[in-house]
């Protein structure tokens, strides 16, 4: 009997010695570096996705590249002999988990994730802009004024707005890079 005991108890230890993937907690805005981080652990695969994306501001349009997923990134590795090290890493704040049970993901599913980012693990998001649309000015005399874009004018980079101007609607031409898209650009469509 002690025999089959001991048969069981190694199929669970290589049952839990198994590498999976599971969600990494990290600091507010730190994905990106406890990524790095966990990268530099001996047999830890890491996976943290991100987006680029152009978005008004005041200083016009800026570049922004943040986490898919705020707060989390994911590592394969193997929990039993592994945690503690990546629970100690810089800008982890932990592992995903509910009570003493710490989830994993298929690696088929991070597979599919994967595919659709380049190696950097960066996909970037286009807020294409369509007619009908309601636009900021983020550039030149016009910067700040919400206008809709009435036509666009393909081959050129440019775009018809129409704007009210002295009491009347007005239609004027401005460039692409002259304006952006009012609204949250995360939610725009994945080009």
């Amino acid at each position: 009997m002690s025999e089959k005991l001991d048969k069981t108890a190694d199929s669970d230890a290589a049952i839990e010695r198994d590498p999976h993937w599971y969600c990494v907690r990290a600091k507010p805005k730190a994905e990106h570096l406890a990524a790095a981080h966990l990268r530099q652990l001996e047999e830890i695969t890491v996976f943290c996705p991100r987006i680029r994306y152009q978005k008004a501001t005041k200083r016009g349009k800026v570049r922004f590249v943040e986490a898919l997923f705020p707060g989390y990134l994911f590592a394969k590795f193997d929990l039993r002999l592994q945690m503690r090290a990546v629970q100690a890493q810089p800008s982890v704040s932990g592992l995903l988990h509910f009570g003493d049970y710490y989830p994993h993901i298929s690696a088929q599913q991070i597979a599919e994730m994967r595919s659709e980012f380049d190696d950097d693990e960066v996909r970037e998001i286009e807020a294409r802009i369509e007619e009908g649309d309601e636009v900021e000015i983020v550039d030149g005399a016009l910067k700040g004024l919400t206008v809709m874009v009435s036509r666009l004018l393909p081959g050129r980079e440019r775009v018809r707005i129409l704007m009210e101007w002295l009491g009347e609607d007005r239609e004027a031409e401005v460039s692409v890079d002259a304006i952006a898209r009012k609204g949250n650009v995360r939610r725009g469509p994945m080009t």
